[in-house]
């Protein structure tokens, strides 16, 4: 093979190659991206319609709801809860006051990793995260009464975990214990 047929042969397949990439490209503009610029349209449309949390919808969407036990749809639905309720708390209208601002927004934050952590205490079973969700549920507890202490604000009365008994009224064991 000489020179000038290798070349040749060199510009056949670039010639066939720019020619299935212009077919490609047509086809690509005429049929594949107005449909996927319809589907992708049409899936954020129904996210921005349906008042469920992101991620249950996108299980649904997905076809990945039989990958969710039972079990853990009521765990799932708890947290998918949480971050929605957080994300629109946390949704604020800026007052000018940095401070005050930055308490507004971060008390949702941490409201929702104690009920996320309220959660697993309630579906998890693993001890060691099982003691994490505890040590969270205290110190982002803590953390809120900071915050609002360092605005002047005045805490909100105490009251008990929903996992734990209702601190208000001491159990019968201890009553009669000390009568």
């Amino acid at each position: 093979m000489n020179r000038s047929s290798t070349t040749a042969q060199a510009f056949d397949i670039a010639n066939g190659l720019i020619t299935n990439r212009k077919l490609l490209r047509s086809i690509w503009w005429r049929w594949l991206g107005p449909t996927s610029v319809l589907v992708v349209g049409s899936v954020f449309l129904i996210l921005a319609l349906v008042p469920q949390p992101l991620p249950a919808i996108f299980v649904q969407l997905c076809g990945l709801a039989a990958v969710v036990s039972p079990a853990e749809a009521p765990f799932l639905t708890e947290n998918n809860t949480a971050m929605s309720k957080m994300m629109a708390d946390m949704a604020i209208r800026p007052t000018g006051d940095v401070d005050l601002d930055f308490v507004e927004m971060m008390v949702p934050h941490h409201q929702a990793a104690i009920d996320m952590a309220q959660g697993l205490l309630r579906y998890g079973h693993n001890e060691r995260l099982r003691r994490m969700a505890q040590e969270i549920i205290v110190t982002q507890q803590q953390e809120i009464a900071a915050m609002r202490l360092a605005l002047g604000e005045r805490l909100p009365r105490s009251v008990a975990s929903p996992d734990q008994p209702d601190a208000a009224t001491p159990s019968r064991a201890f009553l009669t214990s000390q009568q």
